[in-house]
């Protein structure tokens, strides 16, 4: 019994097919959405590492800003140096961090608003809490944190 002859172009066919297949890299997967980022900054201040939190969702520049407590700061390393004095230097307890109620709005292809709450538990000192407002821009690298503006919680009427 013969088997019948495939044209030529079916097994040139199926070589490139397979060549493409090998050569193809895998597909990287998309970068963090920015509620993927705040959780990634929950875990590392969590975990103790303030230099984690900043890179992770910071953007390092000197036109980043931060305002809390009626204060203004501008520029990575300033919003670093303020966040070391706050929670690390001279003994300092960073505490544990929780995100809640957060919600995330699209402004554009580019640029999305993240708002939520946020509360610091203390082991050796009162809690503390309050709102916040992140203003997300996308970069080439992924989404970063231009714009952070967190206000605490009134102390309690007495």
């Amino acid at each position: 019994m013969r088997l019948p002859r495939l044209a030529p172009v079916v097994p040139l066919a199926l070589a490139t097919l397979l060549a493409a297949c090998a050569s193809s890299a895998p597909a990287e997967p998309p970068p963090p959405t920015p509620l993927e980022i705040v959780a990634a900054q929950q875990a590392a201040w969590n975990a103790g590492d303030l230099d984690a939190f900043m890179a992770g969702g910071y953007h390092d520049s000197p036109a980043l800003t931060f305002f809390s407590g009626g204060s203004w700061t501008t520029g990575y390393q300033p919003v670093l140096d303020r966040y070391r004095r706050r929670y690390v230097e001279g003994g300092a307890e960073m505490g544990r961090l929780v995100f809640s109620r957060l919600e995330a709005l699209e402004l554009g292809a580019d640029h999305a608003l993240v708002r939520g709450r946020w509360d610091l538990d203390f082991a050796a000192q009162d809690d503390v809490g309050g709102l916040f407002t992140l203003l997300f821009r996308r970069f080439p690298q992924g989404w970063r944190i231009v714009h952070d503006h967190s206000s605490a919680d009134a102390p309690p009427a007495e």
